[in-house]
């Protein structure tokens, strides 16, 4: 964490983004008045990067973990602007739950109190003992075997609904088979993928 003071807080980020050489716009940061003298105020502002909100994530986790009593360790990297975090417990298979239901809710929750600490919005992938890592290969095989059978019967086909990061395994793994499209739709939590023939 780095901190800058400014008059105002568009004084104090633009000498953050002088100093930095980053864009106002890309900084990660939050604001704390700081009293200097009886009638001066200035702003301070505290610049962070994204290794310290993979750090802010991970303790966040931690701690709801372990107030369900179950001991954790994680562990994050951060890879093309997405944070990646592994979870290993004593009781993975209850982090999970069924059909990933637990984990995702947790990886929800890590996002929301993540995005509100920093006011700014993450993204952050939450991993249990390679659960996800599994999920996402087997659902790229099969994406790719309904693929094939649609270029065949030139017939759309929709999956259920699933999280963002479970669509855009599939539409990584159609992207480039001829005569296929993929695309999402509808809505929140109802949000599906569809793989759609095109001549």
């Amino acid at each position: 964490m780095e901190i800058y003071l400014g008059k105002t807080v568009d004084e104090a980020l633009a000498a953050a983004s002088k100093a930095l050489g980053t864009p106002v716009s890309d900084l990660i940061y939050l604001v704390a008045d700081k009293k200097v003298g009886i009638f001066t105020k200035k702003f301070q502002v505290e610049i962070y990067n994204l290794e310290d909100v993979a750090r802010f994530a991970e303790d966040y986790l931690l701690n709801v973990i372990d107030n369900l009593g179950i001991e954790s360790n994680a562990s994050s990297v951060i890879e093309d602007g997405v944070i990646r975090i592994t979870i290993d417990s004593t009781h993975n298979p209850i982090l999970i739950g069924k059909g990933g239901v637990t984990l995702q809710a947790l990886n929800e929750l890590a996002k929301l109190a993540t995005n509100n600490h920093f006011h700014k919005r993450f993204r952050i992938l939450l991993d249990i003992n390679g659960y996800k890592d599994n999920k996402y290969g087997k659902l790229s095989r099969y994406a790719r075997r309904v693929a094939h059978d649609v270029q065949k019967t030139k017939t759309t086909y929709v999956f259920d609904p699933m999280p963002a990061d479970e669509r855009r395994a599939i539409h990584n793994a159609c992207n480039g088979m001829k005569n296929i499209k993929t695309e999402s739709i509808g809505e929140g939590k109802n949000r599906q993928v569809q793989i759609i023939y095109v001549e």
